[in-house]
């Protein structure tokens, strides 16, 4: 086969291997909202209601390696909610919160650089809430403003890609972490934050 003929063929064919291998990155922003129950303080009996604020969650991920139909990545899940409002009949607690958690984490994939591909999702970081200066009446947050925590998130979700490099994240984690700082006992010393968001994923 003449010289001129062969690099034809081969040169496409190692372009599309090299672009193959090199897409193991991974980026992705979703939207959604951050769910946290009901607490009741047990000294008055009455509960605290949380708002389902609006959360915008990022992500980074790398894949590891393969086998079969799993692909294993390190990733790095990162979500945020500005403001958490919160509701009690007392004046006692912070108007509402605000959270930023920070989660390495090692996510399996089914069925990776398919079409439809659902994960999982395990790992631990750091959070941190704000607490508003001021209490859900009015009157000045005599508590902490700032509470920092250690988190543990779980995660599952599936991703869509339409296109090669793009395509579509629908995901649910929980960021369990420490409790905010209330001002009230509400007997817990951890909550469940849960995350549901839906957006765009980039391979590279």
């Amino acid at each position: 086969m003449p010289a001129k003929r062969l690099a034809v063929l081969v040169v496409p064919v190692l372009v599309l291997v090299c672009s193959a291998l090199a897409q193991v990155n991974e980026l992705s922003i979703t939207a959604g909202r951050t769910f946290v129950s009901t607490q009741t303080v047990p000294s008055t009996g009455l509960p605290i209601h949380f708002g389902n604020p609006p959360t915008v969650a990022f992500n980074y991920g790398r894949l590891l390696t393969t086998h079969k139909v799993f692909g294993l990545s390190a990733e790095l899940p990162v979500a945020i909610y500005p403001r958490m409002n919160l509701n009690y009949r007392y004046d006692l607690i912070p108007k509402d919160i605000g959270a930023l958690f920070v989660t390495p984490s090692v996510r399996l994939n089914f069925f990776p650089g398919q079409g439809v591909s659902p994960w999982v999702s395990a790992g631990g970081g750091y959070g941190r809430f704000r607490e508003a200066p001021t209490l859900v009446w009015g009157g000045p947050n005599p508590g902490p403003t700032s509470t920092n925590t250690g988190v543990v998130q779980f995660g599952a979700g599936l991703d869509v890609w339409p296109w090669h490099r793009w395509g579509a994240r629908l995901e649910a984690r929980d960021f369990y972490s420490g409790a905010p700082g209330l001002n009230v006992d509400t007997a817990r010393s951890r909550q469940h934050n849960y995350y549901v968001g839906l957006g765009v994923a980039h391979r590279f």
